[in-house]
C-alpha cells in the first residue's frame, strides 16, 4: 500500500476511535459524575514546552496559553490518528482487527502513565494523585474504549 493509502486509513481509524472513545467518555461522565482528562490541560503542557517547561507541579495551575483549548483538542485527534498507524499496519500485515486494536489501543495507556501525568504533576502512572488505582482503572477504562474504536474504524477500512 502507497504512504498515502496508508494515511488516509490512520486518519479514518484515527478519527473513529477517539470519536467512539470520546462518546463513551461523555456518556460515562454523565452516568457517573466523573470526567476525563479535559483536553485544555494537554494544549497548556505542549504550549509550555515552546520556553522550554516540560514538567509542572500541576498543570491545572500551571499558567493558562492562548488558544490552548482549540489545541489540545486538535492534538487529542493527532494523537488517535498516530495511534493508528501501528493498528493500520498490524492489519496490513495479516494480524486480525481485534489483535491490532486491542494491542495498540490497550498499549497506547502507557503513554498517559509514563509520560503525561508524570508531566502533568500526577506521577507515574498516577501515583501522586490521592486515588491512584481509581485513576488508573479510568485510564485503562479510557483506552479500552480507543481500542473499541480502532475496532470500528479498523473494520471500516
Amino acid at each position: 500500500m502507497s504512504d498515502d493509502g496508508l494515511a488516509w486509513q490512520a486518519i479514518l481509524v484515527g478519527v473513529v476511535a477517539t470519536v467512539v472513545m470520546d462518546v463513551i467518555a461523555m456518556l460515562r461522565g454523565r452516568v457517573t459524575g466523573v470526567r476525563g482528562l479535559d483536553y485544555v490541560l494537554l494544549g497548556r503542557w505542549v504550549l509550555h514546552m515552546r520556553s522550554g517547561r516540560w514538567f509542572h507541579n500541576s498543570i491545572a495551575t500551571a499558567d493558562r496559553r492562548s488558544g490552548e483549548r482549540a489545541f489540545g483538542w486538535l492534538l487529542h485527534y493527532l494523537i488517535g490518528v498516530i495511534w493508528a498507524v501501528p493498528a493500520v499496519w498490524m492489519v496490513q500485515a495479516g494480524a486480525s482487527v481485534v489483535a491490532a486494536a486491542l494491542v495498540v489501543g490497550v498499549g497506547s495507556v502507557l503513554a498517559p502513565w509514563l509520560v503525561m501525568q508524570p508531566a502533568f504533576g500526577m506521577g507515574i502512572a498516577g501515583n501522586k494523585l490521592p486515588k491512584p488505582w481509581a485513576a488508573r482503572s479510568r485510564s485503562l477504562q479510557t483506552h479500552l474504549t480507543f481500542a473499541l474504536g480502532l475496532w470500528a474504524g479498523l473494520l471500516a477500512i
